[in-house]
């Protein structure tokens, strides 16, 4: 067993129930004359995985802080699970990870975990939370001797420990490399499969994309999208066609019909594309080389960046 393990039940059953898991009626905060959130209004419903996407200073944070009753807003409500966010967080139905938060220095990452663990009734048990967040080979390590990745994984331990209805993360894979975001994400999706709730920042748009079943953009301090990842990404109408070319020249493949625009890295050309079909007809027909064909939608950062601008005349 890890070392530092409980005996008791582990993983103890959450609630079923359907309905919303987190509610924001036109919700408002302001520093002064500076208003951060703008009338934000939110529903999440129970089972849901939710992204929280927008630039920096779109309200994000300041959004969740209120929502974990870390602020209080200047105008409008937050509710968690029907009731005020504090009485879902002290009965152990919310689970964070936050971005600047630092773990308890001088114990083991085991010692912390039951130490936060015992705080709850229904508490998972020390060596399934370790399992969970991929860090049972660190349970003896003592916490001021993780790395930043390392400290995010325990962050994500430790809002697992109460068996949570509902996580919300703020950029949960903050200081995390390649391996270890796909192992948090793995755990992510482990969770919710049991029935958990998750809302999260990021700007690793690629976990977003992957990840979420819908996403919600906010832009100075406004909802401006919500829906599906793949109805945020139509916006961006262009599609993307990758090809392997002998002697590629992008000036003879913007002459493709159907081509917008030609970047081309070595022997490897993308074409952003508003006819993609047409463009892959051409382009075999003209480049009889051309192999390894890709065909995908303009990434998710396009969509975003453009329903940003789209939305910079209302601030």
């Amino acid at each position: 067993m890890t070392e530092g393990a409980d005996t008791t039940t582990a993983s103890p059953p959450r609630h079923q129930a359907v309905g919303e898991a987190v509610r924001l009626i036109e919700l408002r905060k302001s520093y002064g004359a500076i208003e951060a959130v703008k009338g934000i209004d939110l529903s999440v419903q129970r089972g849901e995985v939710v992204a929280l996407l927008g630039p920096n200073g779109a309200g994000k944070t300041t959004t969740i802080s209120i929502l974990l009753g870390l602020l209080q807003p200047t105008t409008g409500s937050a509710a968690l699970f029907g009731k005020p966010p504090k009485h879902a967080i002290s009965a152990g139905r919310v689970g964070a990870v936050l971005q600047y938060a630092e773990p308890l220095d001088g114990v083991t990452v085991a010692e912390l975990v039951r130490a936060v663990g015992d705080l709850y009734t229904h508490s998972r048990t020390v060596e399934d939370v370790l399992e969970a967040a991929g860090i049972a080979d660190l349970a003896g390590r003592r916490t001021e001797k993780l790395s930043g990745g390392q400290k995010q994984r325990v962050r994500f331990a430790l809002a697992l420990v109460a068996n949570p209805d509902l996580l919300v993360l703020d950029e949960p894979t903050s200081a995390m490399d390649v391996a270890a975001r796909r192992t948090f994400w793995t755990a992510v999706r482990a969770y919710t499969e049991t029935g958990g709730t998750v809302l999260f920042s990021t700007h690793y748009l690629e976990g977003a994309d992957e990840n979420a079943d819908r996403i919600v953009l906010i832009a100075a301090g406004r909802v401006v999208a919500d829906g599906p990842v793949t109805q945020i990404k139509a916006v961006a109408s262009a599609r993307m066609v990758r090809a392997t070319l002998d002697a590629p020249a992008s000036h003879d493949l913007l002459l493709l019909p159907g081509v917008q625009s030609a970047e081309v890295h070595g022997h490897v050309v993308t074409l952003r594309c508003t006819d993609a079909d047409r463009a892959v007809r051409e382009l075999l027909d003209q480049f009889p080389d051309a192999r390894d064909l890709e065909v995908r939608a303009a990434p998710l950062a396009e969509a975003i960046l453009q329903l940003t601008a789209d939305n910079e005349g209302d601030q």
